[in-house]
């Protein structure tokens, strides 16, 4: 997860102030390839900076949150997991069995949403696809690929 800014420059931005251990859970933030929740984002924190408490994350998350620079996911596990906002529009595959979590794009399912409003008399403001799925029963063993 990226952040389009530099972390200082987006606090700036948006009225926050740029304590210790808001950068550091910035960073972390940035630096993580996944959806991080709250509990496992503490974890990473807690390695770089021990005396962050679990409650400075949640309230961190609820104020980045709230100010437009994350969005909340909670992919149907109850969990809520945060990714940047300002990232290029993509979708969410969800494993129900490991709950991976893997992004993707595509223009032909973007094309018939939009057909799809249109065909109802509307143009699409925002939107959110995620996918739940599970392995297929064809998948080879071991591989992680169709036969």
């Amino acid at each position: 997860m990226r952040f389009s800014k530099d972390i200082a420059d987006l606090c700036k931005e948006h009225g926050l102030r740029l304590t210790g251990p808001r950068k550091v859970i910035m960073q972390v933030l940035a630096e993580s390839t996944d959806h991080p929740d709250a509990v496992e984002l503490h974890r990473r924190v807690s390695e770089i900076s021990p005396g962050v408490a679990i409650a400075t994350v949640y309230r961190t998350l609820s104020l980045l949150e709230e100010k437009g620079v994350l969005e909340k996911h909670t992919f149907g596990d109850g969990r809520a997991r945060f990714e940047t906002a300002d990232q290029d529009h993509h979708d969410h595959l969800i494993n129900v069995e490991t709950g991976d979590v893997i992004e993707f794009r595509s223009d032909e399912i973007e094309r018939l949403q939009d057909e799809i409003a249109r065909q109802h008399g509307f143009d699409i403001v925002s939107h959110r696809l995620e996918i739940y799925v599970r392995p297929s029963k064809k998948v080879r063993k071991g591989t992680g690929k169709a036969p």
